[in-house]
């Protein structure tokens, strides 16, 4: 026979004709030179996957079909989901069993691949993880926390949340109280400018919350100096004298403008003067 009539193991030279031979990057080997050469060794039992058995692979690691099992129940993984811990192969139940979360609602597992709800070290399958009041599934809707229950936002605001007096919805977070009535902080306005009133201070008039400059501008009394508003509730000092009111820095002689504050002083019709003003012809 002729050598172009041959057809030879590459690797060992024996002829393959009439012979199971297995092609690799176009060159032809025997099955046991194959094997030998190329075939992986299963994790489980240390021996070649032969031609005549299935190579099952995950992650550069290869079993025989019948050698892939779960490591703790021995049950066949082939064609099953499955779980890796430590280099160990599970099946989803003992996986389960042994390292996946318990609902805190049935105590029961939290199978690998199914939703499940977190919430500061707490597990929940998402269909046990309900509002306390209307028993619905909270899902990724938000919800709020009191005691030992979890309320989503709705049934949070109808059977705990104050309702701002000014808008009457409710108050979530933070707010304000003023005569003994709850207000959410951007309601709590100034009746005369609208400005917010949270962590200013202000006063009122008739039950009416003012800030301290429209209460100045509408109600206090006017400085004769400067014609300004007096305002005693921004600290100001002021004098009195004869039913008129000064600042205390605005309480000066008519004439050469000194301070009369803590001094005598003459009048003269409606203007004060000092006393060596007042002297003066």
């Amino acid at each position: 026979m002729s050598s172009s009539e041959r057809f030879d193991c590459h690797y060992c030279k024996d002829s393959m004709l009439g012979k199971k031979y297995i092609m690799k990057e176009e060159t032809q080997y025997c099955t046991k030179c194959y094997e030998n050469l190329f075939a992986n060794c299963c994790e489980a039992c240390s021996l070649p996957i032969g031609c005549n058995f299935k190579d099952l692979s995950y992650k550069d690691h290869h079993w025989h079909e019948q050698c892939f099992k779960c490591a703790k129940c021995s049950r066949s993984l082939v064609e099953k989901a499955f779980a890796a811990k430590e280099d160990l192969l599970l099946c989803t139940e003992c996986y389960a069993h042994d390292y996946s979360s318990k609902c805190s609602t049935c105590k029961k597992t939290i199978m690998p691949g199914s939703r499940k709800m977190e919430y500061k070290g707490n597990s929940w399958h998402e269909t046990c993880f309900l509002c306390h009041r209307c028993q619905q599934p909270i899902g990724t809707k938000s919800f709020i926390p009191k005691d030992s229950s979890y309320f989503c936002v709705p049934c949070f605001e109808k059977q705990f949340a104050y309702q701002c007096c000014a808008c009457k919805k409710a108050i979530t977070t933070g707010g304000v109280t003023y005569q003994d009535k709850p207000w959410h902080r951007e309601c709590f306005l100034c009746i005369g400018c609208r400005r917010q009133l949270s962590g200013q201070r202000f006063t009122s008039r008739e039950n009416y919350p003012y800030c301290l400059e429209c209460f100045s501008n509408l109600y206090a009394k006017k400085c004769v100096g400067c014609t300004k508003p007096i305002s005693s509730l921004a600290g100001a000092k002021y004098i009195s004298f004869e039913e008129r009111q000064w600042h205390s820095e605005c309480f000066t002689c008519m004439r050469c403008s000194v301070s009369l504050v803590g001094r005598g002083f003459l009048t003269q019709r409606d203007d004060l003067l000092c006393t060596d003003c007042g002297r003066e012809k």
